[in-house]
């Protein structure tokens, strides 16, 4: 020891208590002891402590859990009737909740029903008579009951309607000579036994009370807006139709706002926008009181990850109006249910939605764009709220400019990086680079694996008969998939790490390199999606913004030199994206895992879970799962991982694990007490089956097999698919059209009906030696489906239907679903086939006609109540009556 450190260890073995504070070199000696002292609680030998590593990760889920969910289910205080006098011009939450409350007690108010097409009309007709009394002088007030026939072709089907209805009422200022409108859309009907709280009766009961509000202010809008009320959506979409292509206020209608649902209450998320109108999304940012919106949303809507559909699209497609389509989307487990009630609907979530749609109406019908849409027509948008805040929007251009913008800095960044790491260690460069490519190439493996793992747990659990086993403990999602995704971002870089020692490149060094590699990884994903218009790139773009402000920052301070202090900024500046992607993905798992038990029996829903596991753990671990392997005994951390999902799997074995409760998250089936009735060539019947035809929505089809009646007797419905037309089946839908093959059949007890479908032929023409002409005429219930097949080498080369399947050559046999409102006037159509050898001797037509009495709770027989009933409590089963008959032609 030289003299100095003598001097230094006599001056702290002194016995005077003031020296340690007047002594400069023993203050330095003894912070300099602190320091190593404080570092060795945390670090040792250049590795963080193991027992850090559950505070690091508990880092994150205490974020997720205290900030990111309360965030998702905020909502404002709801407003009282008492508090109108201080409040003249805003939306009172209880007058709506009061509007919900006398809808609903109508009873389920399907399209032909005594509910929908009087009692709901009657209800409207008395709301505007009070509006008209109470409202201010400067307003005029117009109401209009339209009634419709028509018909359009809805994804696989001819959509055809007779006599459904709109009830329209237009508030505008007095003497207003424009021809610019603002349209606003809900629906009121509903489902099948179905009250319809929810799905569409809040949204009613909030533009009924929107209506109030404008009515009474002060001052006049500058355009007159029409709230249209529209009778048959569920149909599906049919009144929306009749309105934009036959109502005489549709063609003034410049712009939308469509309110629709898929839960029961939350806050509504705007999901569409325009298309190509971006001054929509200045509106919608100028006038939002609590903003909720996403182009992720909106690009996965329109490539059909979502089961469901809008009014929106008719009026896009049929009548060109852009707009802004939103919904609610929270509780999708009541969803068409009998249990979707108003007594669940909060009514913090009327308040919000209203809020909202009154300040939206406001401005966008004060918009001067209004007037002339098309000279705003200019592209998409990318738009998304950041935490129920405040809105992000921007064009698509400028989108792609800050796309690349920010990808090229982040690969700058990273490039400065290889170059000082090159400097710090002593390598070449052109070895540090080779590094930098292996160890791209084993985060891009890292990244595949973990993926890979995640989908064999998927396909594993559905093996074990377990899928769905977070349908309603959600949190399960967090063991089964997000362990399994985060053991394989981390084993692999582990394991590289493990066999490439290198005491030159320290261990902070090689993670730094590693999560650079991540940055270059979605800065080329980000490109690519760019190049392919794909608008949720900003997704990545956000990860890759917040990645390279850390690294700049770690640059510019020299902290990248230090073996731990880099992660300091590294944390902070990975919070801020962690809780917008924690509090956008918990929004995403609330609206998607209760779809998830409608997706229909052939589609494994673990697997759609999985998809979203891969795409949010990427963005919520990709940065910080790696920083496992700064940590000490890394590998038994990393392994621990799946410990978690072990303990997982145990629970989703045992009745935690069960996806289904009675009344809050139900298990779906559609069941139709059915008669079947085949004909020959001759029209005398070859064959007459009764039974129960099941049509299950989820992959659990056999968690009931223990309790229905003659479920042993069960058959798939796969043989007569080989031999039948469409399965023999009465299909509703499109829905059931595609997922026949999933149906199940039990042979059961005679079903009763009245107004049987008949259908006669009127009239039957030849027109030429190869054309032949049918005229027909159809009766029977308000809901029917008419399967047509020409025979014998024949071809239906004109028809009165829409003429889209014709034209577009579609494979027959063809399906129209037709439905009829306030009267039953029989249905005539013609059509006319084609043979080219002009031989008539043989049969030439297959008409099948499926009759539905779906809103006739009487005509259910002692039997298939039992029957019914027979279901688990944890069941829903939406179920009536329904006929099948063919005829040979």
């Amino acid at each position: 020891m030289d003299d100095r450190g003598k001097n230094i260890r006599r001056r702290v073995n002194m016995p005077n208590a003031d020296q340690s504070t007047t002594d400069p070199l023993l203050r330095q000696t003894q912070t300099q002891d602190e320091n190593v002292g404080l570092k060795s609680l945390f670090v040792t030998r250049n590795r963080i402590r193991w027992y850090w590593a559950p505070v690091f990760i508990g880092l994150w889920l205490i974020l997720y859990f205290t900030v990111a969910i309360p965030a998702f289910h905020r909502l404002p205080h709801p407003l009282n009737i008492k508090d109108e006098a201080k409040y003249p011009d805003r939306f009172i939450a209880e007058r709506a909740e009061i509007n919900l409350q006398k809808l609903v007690e109508l009873g389920p108010r399907v399209v032909g029903s005594e509910a929908n097409e009087k009692g709901a009309i009657t209800y409207f007709h008395a709301y505007v008579q009070k509006l008209k009394s109470e409202a201010k002088y400067i307003y005029e007030i117009e109401a209009d009951v339209q009634i419709a026939s028509g018909s359009y072709v809805h994804w696989e089907m001819v959509n055809m309607y007779q006599n459904i209805q709109n009830f329209v009422i237009k508030v505008g200022p007095k003497n207003y000579n424009g021809t610019s409108y603002l349209l606003v859309n809900c629906h009121y009907d509903s489902v099948p036994s179905g009250p319809g709280a929810g799905d569409d009766g809040a949204m009613v009961a909030i533009m009924l009370e929107t209506i109030r509000v404008l009515s009474k202010a002060e001052k006049p809008l500058r355009n007159p807006v029409v709230f249209l009320f529209n009778g048959a959506e569920e149909n599906p979409l049919q009144a929306s139709h009749a309105f934009i292509t036959q109502h005489k206020w549709a063609k003034y209608c410049k712009a939308l706002i469509n309110l629709d649902s898929a839960g029961n209450g939350g806050r509504e998320i705007l999901f569409q926008s325009g298309p190509n109108h971006p001054w929509l999304m200045k509106h919608y940012r100028n006038a939002i009181v609590h903003p909720y919106a996403s182009t992720v949303a909106e690009e996965m809507f329109q490539r059909h990850f979502i089961p469901s559909d809008t009014d929106f699209r008719i009026f896009r497609d049929h009548g060109k109006v852009p707009g802004l389509d939103m919904a609610h989307q929270y509780n999708g487990y009541v969803y068409h249910t009998r249990y979707d009630r108003p007594e669940i609907l909060p009514r913090g979530s009327l308040q919000n939605t209203g809020d909202n749609v009154l300040a939206l109406v406001r401005e966008i019908a004060n918009a001067h764009e209004l007037e002339d849409t098309s000279k705003y027509s200019e592209g998409h948008t990318v738009f998304f709220d950041v935490m129920g805040s405040f809105l992000v929007f921007y064009t698509e251009t400028e989108g792609i400019i800050l796309n690349v913008v920010v990808c090229l800095a982040a690969i700058a960044a990273c490039g400065y990086s290889f170059f000082q790491m090159s400097n710090c260690t002593g390598l070449k460069l052109r070895h540090v680079l080779r590094r930098s490519l292996n160890t791209f190439l084993v985060q891009v493996v890292a990244v595949l694996i973990a993926a890979l793992l995640v989908f064999l747990m998927g396909i594993f659990m559905d093996l074990i008969h377990l899928p769905m086993s977070w349908f309603t403990h959600s949190w399960l999602i967090l063991g089964l998939y997000f362990c399994p995704l985060f053991f394989g971002f981390a084993i692999i870089p582990a394991l590289y790490f493990h066999y490439t020692k290198d005491d030159r490149f320290p261990m902070g060094y090689r993670v730094q390199l590693l999560l650079h590699c991540h940055c270059l990884f979605l800065s080329a994903l980000t490109l690519l999606m760019t190049i392919c218009k794909i608008r949720s790139a900003f997704m990545f773009t956000i990860a890759i913004l917040f990645y390279t402000n850390s690294l700049i920052i770690n640059l510019a301070t020299k902290l990248h030199n230090k073996p731990m202090a880099w992660m300091i900024p590294h944390i902070i500046c990975g919070i801020p994206p962690f809780i917008f992607y924690a509090y956008l993905s918990h929004g995403f798992f609330v609206t998607f895992i209760p779809m998830t038990g409608r997706f229909g029996a052939s589609v494994n829903p673990d697997l759609i879970i999985c998809a979203f596991t891969v795409g949010v753990g990427i963005l919520t671990g990709g940065f910080m799962i790696p920083c496992l392997n700064l940590f000490r005994k890394s590998r038994t951390i990393i392994c621990s991982l799946l410990g978690l999902t072990l303990v997982c799997l145990i629970i989703a074995a045992t009745p935690l694990g069960f996806p289904y409760r009675p009344e809050t998250n139900v298990q779906r089936f559609s069941i139709l007490h059915t008669r079947r009735t085949f004909r020959d060539m001759h029209n005398e019947v070859r064959r007459v089956e009764t039974g129960y035809y099941i049509l299950p929505q989820d992959r659990r089809t056999y968690s009931v097999k223990n309790n229905v009646i003659n479920m042993t007797l069960a058959r798939p419905i796969m043989d007569d698919c080989e031999t039948e037309m469409l399965c023999g089946l009465p299909l509703y839908n499109h829905r059931w059209h595609k997922s026949r093959a999933s149906s199940i059949w039990i042979p059961g007890p005679e079903p009763t009906f009245d107004n049987m479908p008949v259908i006669n032929v009127t009239s039957k023409n030849q027109i030429s030696k190869t054309k032949l002409r049918y005229d027909f005429e159809l009766t029977g219930p308000d809901h029917m489906g008419i399967f047509i097949r020409p025979l014998n080498e024949g071809r239906v080369i004109e028809w009165s239907f829409h003429w889209t399947p014709l034209r577009m050559e579609w494979e027959p046999p063809y399906f129209i679903y037709f439905s009829y409102g306030i009267n039953g006037d029989p249905l005539k159509f013609w059509l006319e086939i084609e043979k080219k050898g002009g031989d008539w001797s043989k049969p030439n037509l297959e008409i099948g006609i499926g009759g539905h009495w779906n809103h006739h709770e009487d005509k259910q027989t002692p039997e298939f109540k039992k029957f019914l009933a027979s279901f688990p409590n944890y069941v829903d089963p939406i179920a009536w009556p329904a006929s099948y008959d063919t005829w040979i032609f």
